[in-house]
Parts: C-alpha cells; sequence; structure tokens
C-alpha cells in the first residue's frame, strides 16, 4: 500500500511536469507553470521517501522523482542567486538618471488602503501603480498623493481591472489603450527623468487564464506578445510593469521577453514572490518588471502585505545606455515572431468564453 501510494504520488507530479511543456492554451494546462518550485521540492520528498523500499520500486521511484527535480530545476534555477544576473547592477550617484517604480495590486475589496499609502510615503518612490483599482481606491489615493505626485493617469474600473498611475516625474504623449479585449486597459507614457532624459514605460495587467476569469491564456499571451512587438518595432529606453498574471518562467514570458528584447532584473537574484500573500506554500511572481538594456539595477524589493492578495514590488533603475553592452540581450527568431503574430490575430478573432 505504502509503495502504491507513493508512486501515485510521483506520477502525479511527473504528469505536472511534463502537461506544463504542452504548447496548449487551456488555463489548467498553463497552470502548471506556476508552481514549479513546489512540484520540485515534493519530488525531492517522495524521493527521500521511496529510499526505504525494496528494489524495483526503490530504484523506479527514486528515478521518476529525481527526473522530475531535474525538469523543474531547469525553469527554477535562472530565478536564483546560482545564475549570472540578466539586468547589471547599478553603480552609486547620478540619482537624476534612476527612477524607482512601485507597483501594488490592490485587490478591490480590500479596503486598507491607508497602510498602502503608508508604505508609499515610506518608500516614496518617483512612480506608483496600482492595479484592480476602482473609484473608492481612487478618492483615497488622490487625496493622499496628488501634492506629491501630482502627474496621474486614472482608470478607476470595478471589474477588477481598474489600473492608476501617479508621477512625481513628467508624464508625455500618454495614452490608454485596450489592446486586445475592451474592458481591459493598459497604459503606455513617455516619463521624463530628472535628468531631462525620457523612456518609455508600458504598464498592463491582462486577464489572467482561470476558471471565472479565462478558460484559455491566448488572450493573456496575445496581449504581452503584442507589447512585446511594439517594443521590438520601437526600440528604446523602456520598462513593462504590472501584474502580468503569468510568472517569470513561463513559455509566454520567456517568449515575450526575447519577443521584446525586455531583460528581467529577477534573474540571478530570487523570485521576489509578489502572490499569493496570505499562503506562503503557494507563491510565485506574478508583478514583474521589466526593463531594456539600457538600465541597470539600483534596487529590487518585495514590500510588506496590506490587506491585499498581492504584495506590492518596487524597482529602482538606473538609465545607463553607455553600460548596454554588458546584458546579454534575448532575441526571438522568425518562428518565434510568426507564432507571436498568429497568437495576436486569433486573439483579435476570437470572442472569449470564460
Amino acid at each position: 500500500m505504502y509503495s502504491l501510494a507513493l508512486g501515485s504520488a510521483v506520477v502525479l507530479l511527473l504528469v505536472a511536469t511534463l502537461i506544463a511543456k504542452l504548447p496548449l492554451r487551456w488555463w489548467w494546462i498553463r497552470a502548471c507553470e506556476f508552481p514549479r518550485l513546489q512540484l520540485a521540492s515534493l519530488a525531492l520528498l517522495t524521493a527521500l521517501l521511496s529510499l526505504p523500499l525494496d528494489p524495483p520500486w526503490r530504484w523506479v521511484l527514486l528515478g521518476a522523482s529525481l527526473g522530475v527535480v531535474a525538469l523543474q530545476a531547469r525553469f527554477i534555477l535562472p530565478w536564483t542567486r546560482l545564475w549570472p544576473v540578466q539586468v547589471q547592477a547599478a553603480e552609486p550617484g547620478q540619482t537624476e538618471r534612476c527612477i524607482t517604480l512601485l507597483i501594488a495590486n490592490v485587490l478591490t475589496p480590500n479596503r486598507q488602503a491607508s497602510r498602502l499609502i503608508e508604505i508609499v510615503r515610506r518608500q516614496d518612490p518617483d512612480l506608483i501603480l496600482t492595479l484592480e483599482s476602482d473609484a473608492w481606491w481612487q478618492d483615497r489615493l488622490d487625496e493622499a498623493l496628488a501634492a506629491k505626485w501630482p502627474h496621474a493617469v486614472k482608470i478607476p474600473l470595478d471589474n477588477l481591472y481598474g489600473m492608476h498611475l501617479y508621477s512625481r516625474l513628467p508624464l508625455d504623449n500618454t495614452r490608454v489603450e485596450w489592446l486586445i479585449q475592451d474592458d481591459v486597459p493598459s497604459i503606455h507614457t513617455e516619463v521624463t527623468l530628472g535628468s531631462g532624459e525620457r523612456l518609455t514605460l508600458h504598464a498592463l495587467h491582462p486577464r489572467p487564464p482561470a476558471p471565472n476569469e479565462s478558460e484559455e491564456s491566448l488572450w493573456r499571451d496575445a496581449e504581452l506578445l503584442l507589447v512585446g512587438s511594439e517594443i521590438h518595432r520601437h526600440p528604446g529606453p523602456t520598462i513593462v510593469a504590472g501584474d502580468l498574471n503569468d510568472v517569470a518562467w513561463s513559455r509566454t514570458t520567456r517568449l515575450f521577453c526575447r519577443i521584446s528584447g525586455m531583460l528581467d532584473p529577477r534573474q540571478g537574484r530570487g523570485r521576489y514572490s509578489t502572490f499569493h500573500a496570505r499562503y506562503p506554500l503557494l507563491r510565485w511572481p506574478l508583478d514583474h518588471v521589466f526593463t531594456s538594456e539600457h538600465f541597470t539595477l539600483k534596487a529590487l524589493r518585495v514590500l510588506p502585505g496590506f490587506g491585499s492578495d498581492h504584495f506590492p514590488i518596487l524597482a529602482s533603475l538606473c538609465f545607463r545606455p553607455s553600460r548596454s553592452t554588458e546584458h546579454d540581450t534575448p532575441e526571438a527568431d522568425g518562428a518565434e515572431r510568426a507564432w507571436a503574430s498568429r497568437t495576436i490575430s486569433e486573439a483579435r478573432a476570437r470572442e472569449q468564453k470564460t
């Protein structure tokens, strides 16, 4: 009975590991990309539990368990300190060429605005991006932030896709766009640094593949790839930020980075998991900051919770175009760009089913 129960657990771990490799968009398949660390940890446990068994069960289950660990480690390792960093560390000084961004998915029903405002005041970022913020949140944020962060883009919605951007730095050529779906907005704007230099910011919160949201990842994937393609067509100093409803190591996010040439500051530093704030054993990085090769990293931190199911994340970047050659910029091949184009076209043509 012991060997049968353990064997069943190993089979489930192996199936969950292999199914994530399938190029299918069903939400339950794409969900298998999220808990890679958890699956690897469970596989290590089953490997240990298989040691007391007699051959051949011992070797079969031990080998299968270690196979799961090896397959998952291929995805996990780049987001550990065992891997080279992808965004180089900033040198001290030239603060007028640096920018600090705080991202917070507030969770619309959460009403602990004072706790978030306290975090914002303590961290004193240049830009604050909130997701899931509705009219109630806008009233509280306006009252607390308008004086010090006078430049703002406000999209109060009660459908979980509201979005607000507050900035002490000037914003120009600002556009609110509904890229793939007419109820999911995004913000695209130029930000002028204290030095007078400009960068482009894309703020995103695509719809997740999940029950009661979307039975497929198509619309999320298409929004990310559409923005990635736009960045590739118009290269320049760029930051992409937001709750992407995807993990850093997923097929789609890695393809987004190759399509756009964007870099992930997490690589070589850690996972910096922001969701789920209430369940320590079920956490992964959903809130992201990606940068073009023009930036170095001064700081990256996950901040304390404030009642939301997400932790805020803070990123401080410095504009250093002279150090661009120090970065190994990812690049997509022709087949990947064609696949991205087909995904975008399909998402625009199809009606979503939830």
